[in-house]
């Protein structure tokens, strides 16, 4: 119940704030007059904000403590949503973006490091499946953005994405509250002591590079694949049918599947496995035009993306001392967030260019093929075992966690 309940996190920093934008895109792009590099540059805003937020998540989490930072991180996400549906300027939109993408990406960082800390008994399966039910928590965001978008959508026409925006805010505003239920049973963390955390993290090149390699790939596909669909006749549910469809398929597969998958794999071959499978759903709705194609996409592209940050979020946990897994995961957000950042943008211009959306989205292909191959060079070192905490006093977070 408590990695269901941080779970609420990973809906609001994803399943609204960022991947939700792709269903809006269209109809802000047709209302505003925007081309598509300037579509793909307010998701770049995004992804800088996310940078950001992403490198300095550990100091937010030291500063104020892990849960206070979580939940803070999801009040400010939830206030940039409603601000979003508030304004159709470019430049304010933009900050909202990328106040967004910071407070996010603290929440998506921190919360990460709190799931790894719930107890589990010291096995590595039950550890990844908790992981997953945390990740799943974005599959159910990208659920609920493809209900009520679309039906903004339909009741306000063009406009109804100022709608969507304030909806999902509000939604976003009401999950604050499972997820400071959930941070208040995480154990403490364990008081650092000098480790070889950085020679470690050094260890974890070639993840950081797929991980660019992978978030540059993903996001493209993810910002403008609802653009594409509409440009080949979809309709507005139909797109909307794409969308919820995605999002089940990762919120099952990342629940049920990938968890116990990514427990059993070593090394590189997790992230190679889920960057291959990415790919492969990427594929149908470059090859093929209607529904059907575009279903077979969101089935398999939908059951694997965010196997990514359960794959790496694993892995850190293995390879990092147990003090050192916030900062960790960070640094590899960071790795993540420069890679979507640097996607739509690219994606974007090869959009505007001639052979259109689809042009733009081969750029996804070929970067998942490159992630996929660097991540088959990690290799796995574990990690000493890191301290139970099974007693009654570490059940409860530690002060400083809450203040």
């Amino acid at each position: 119940m408590t990695a269901l309940g941080l779970a609420a996190g990973p809906v609001v920093a994803l399943g609204f704030t960022r991947f939700a934008y792709a269903l809006l895109l269209p109809s802000m792009r047709t209302e505003l007059d925007w081309s598509y590099a300037a579509a793909g540059g307010l998701n770049t805003a995004n992804a800088l904000g996310y940078i950001i937020g992403a490198g300095s998540g550990a100091w937010w989490s030291r500063r104020f403590g892990a849960g206070r930072s979580f939940v803070g991180g999801m009040v400010i996400s939830a206030l940039a949503l409603l601000g979003s549906g508030l304004t159709g300027d470019f430049t304010a939109l933009s900050v909202l973006r990328f106040v967004g993408g910071l407070s996010t990406a603290v929440t998506f960082v921190v919360g990460s490091a709190l799931v790894s800390r719930v107890h589990t008994g010291g096995r590595q399966q039950r550890s990844a499946a908790l992981v997953g039910v945390y990740m799943a928590g974005v599959g159910i965001g990208v659920v609920l953005s493809g209900v009520v978008v679309p039906a903004a959508l339909s009741a306000w026409g063009t406009s109804g994405w100022q709608a969507g925006w304030l909806l999902m805010g509000v939604l976003a505003l009401l999950a604050v509250g499972p997820a400071a239920w959930a941070v208040r049973a995480v154990p403490a963390a364990p008081p650092a002591t000098a480790s070889r955390g950085g020679s470690r993290l050094r260890r974890m090149v070639p993840s950081f590079v797929w991980y660019v390699l992978f978030g540059a790939g993903y996001v493209s596909y993810m910002t403008f694949v609802v653009a594409l669909l509409r440009d080949q006749g979809l309709s507005t549910w139909s797109a909307a049918a794409f969308f919820i469809v995605l999002g089940a398929a990762s919120a099952l597969a990342t629940l049920l599947v990938w968890g116990r998958i990514i427990g059993r794999l070593r090394g590189g071959l997790a992230p190679a496995l889920v960057s291959a499978v990415v790919l492969v759903g990427v594929l149908p709705v470059l090859l093929a035009d209607g529904l059907a194609a575009a279903i077979v996409s969101a089935i398999v592209f939908g059951a694997a993306f965010m196997a990514g940050p359960t794959a790496i979020t694993v892995l850190a946990r293995r390879m990092l001392p147990q003090h050192t897994w916030t900062s960790g995961i960070a640094w590899l957000t960071v790795a993540f967030s420069v890679g979507q950042a640097v996607g739509p943008l690219s994606s974007g211009i090869l959009s505007d260019s001639d052979g259109g959306i689809a042009k733009g989205l081969w750029l996804s292909v070929v970067l998942l093929a490159l992630s996929a191959v660097v991540a088959l060079l990690q290799r796995e070192r574990t990690a000493s075992a890191p301290a139970p905490a099974t007693t009654a006093a570490t059940a409860r977070p530690a002060p400083a966690d809450l203040r």
